[in-house]
């Protein structure tokens, strides 16, 4: 029996629309023009990938990738302990790799390749991720703003440490706290999508004070160019989309996929369907854009946004996952977190990093 919370319920609605955006736009192309011309227009349900997929081909329709495989890695790494840690990230990635044969896989990142083969050879956990600088940990990052709803500051924490073992720059752990922010602020009661847009912007400038000093363009400035971009309304949606793609990008980099992700959103006024519509037909890396975006949508709107026929699928083709039981274990950690609140006992950003107080 499932708690029928306020809570629980956009924590399921995050989960499921982490999927949902991850499996609909995984058969997209690599260009807008491509995935429009073959595709007949917009993908408006859950599809294969084609055969001569560069990367997902032989995928299921609703068969999520990797964004939801490390996503729900890291949620049950955060369910068992109770809480977010360097080695518990660490950990469950290593097993998840493992899981997908990682060395062999089409579709791990870079930084994500890099940094765990560096685990397993005995690299300390707080080294290992130093210049990884790609969207893996963005990509991953959900199950820690649903562990703290209604608390983007917790969450930014926290963001911080899961980017640790592999995604330790600055341009990485921005995006990955703008993102874990908005998904916290996405559960307060009668939030706007305005004030999730701002919790993001504020969350990528903290996050961009964190990490080694790295090389990139601002995430939240790419963020506030790509919500303008999207409301410019004398344009189609499919200009839109394009202008998107070509003036953001929807790539590996963590500014471009990020911006592109609010971008679709704010398009798509936080409809979890309509967000993964329209970043299918962004393509390029529009799986991880998908993610990101349907999961922020689905902690706003909740799981009564996502159909029931697009429940049923995503449960039956990745039977591997029990989203209703890791939601109600986030849930129980959310509770937790809340009960504790910002003055409790749980250690701090420095404690867990292993700073002194001076820092």
């Amino acid at each position: 029996m499932y708690p029928e919370t306020f809570a629980y319920a956009h924590i399921l609605g995050g989960l499921y629309g982490l999927a949902l955006g991850d499996a609909w736009a995984m058969p997209a192309l690599l260009r807008p023009r491509q995935t429009w011309d073959r595709y007949g227009g917009w993908i408006e349900t859950l599809v294969a990938a084609p055969d001569d997929h560069p990367v997902h081909a032989g995928l299921l329709p609703g068969q999520v990738t990797d964004d939801t495989q490390q996503a729900m890695a890291l949620a049950a790494a955060i369910a068992a302990e109770g809480t977010i840690s360097v080695q518990g990230a660490a950990d469950a990635l290593i097993q998840w790799y493992d899981q997908v044969d990682g060395d062999e896989s089409p579709y791990v990142g870079p930084s994500t390749r890099k940094a765990v083969k560096a685990l397993k050879a005995g690299v300390d956990p707080h080294q290992s991720g130093l210049r990884g600088d790609t969207n893996g940990a963005v990509m991953r990052i959900t199950p820690v703003g649903l562990v703290h709803p209604g608390d983007p500051e917790s969450a930014v924490n926290d963001a911080v440490i899961a980017c640790i073992p592999t995604h330790y720059t600055d341009v990485a752990v921005s995006g990955a706290c703008a993102v874990a922010a908005a998904v916290a602020q996405a559960m307060v009661p009668d939030t706007t999508l305005e004030d999730i847009i701002n919790t993001a912007l504020w969350g990528a400038e903290i996050g961009l004070q964190r990490g080694m000093p790295w090389f990139g363009a601002s995430v939240a400035r790419k963020i506030d160019f790509a919500v303008q971009l999207a409301t410019d309304y004398r344009l189609s949606e499919r200009d839109r989309i394009q202008n998107l793609y070509d003036l953001i990008g929807c790539t590996l980099a963590v500014p471009d996929s990020v911006a592109s992700a609010f971008g679709v959103l704010v398009m798509a006024d936080g409809d979890p369907v309509q967000t993964a519509i329209l970043a299918a037909a962004l393509s390029g890396d529009a799986d991880t854009a998908g993610a990101i975006a349907c999961a922020i949508a689905g902690a706003w709107r909740s799981i009564d946004a996502i159909p029931m026929e697009y429940v049923q699928i995503l449960r039956e083709v990745n039977s591997q996952y029990n989203f209703e039981e890791t939601a109600e274990d986030l849930y129980e950690v959310a509770i937790k977190n809340k009960s504790m609140g910002t003055s409790g006992t749980a250690p701090t950003l420095s404690d867990i990093l292993g700073l002194e107080p001076d820092e």
